[in-house]
């Protein structure tokens, strides 16, 4: 199974950013995203679960948007009002064993995507 994470680039304080990302082969049940920023260590950010469970990291509430298009097996992150702090590299994850106390944690998650970098200057 791959995911293809794509979308990332730079953009201006302020800016928004769309990231998709793109499962092949399968579908899953639930599709994550987190970020690693340089120097430290991967933060949850969303998660998309069946039956329209979201659920979001404490700094992206009220900017980011997660969400699915079931045709194209594709979620995306819809990022607004993007600040400096949210540069880092995105990655998109998916399983569909993962509990619902466990959607935050990324060693729940099996399959990853390559990663995007998302820059955001001031």
């Amino acid at each position: 199974v791959q995911l293809q994470a794509s979308g990332g680039g730079l953009v201006q304080a302020g800016g928004s950013l769309r990231l998709s990302c793109t499962a092949s082969e399968r579908t899953f049940r639930n599709y994550a995203w987190f970020r690693q920023a340089p120097g430290k260590e991967r933060e949850f950010v969303a998660v998309w679960r069946v039956g329209g469970v979201t659920r979001y990291g404490d700094s992206v509430k009220g900017r980011f948007t997660i969400s699915r298009d079931n045709a194209k097996n594709t979620v995306y992150l819809q990022m607004n009002s993007l600040r400096p702090e949210d540069t880092a590299v995105y990655y998109c994850a998916a399983d569909s064993s993962v509990i619902l106390s466990n959607l935050a944690s990324q060693t729940a998650y099996r399959n990853w995507g390559q990663g995007t970098l998302v820059t955001v200057s001031s």
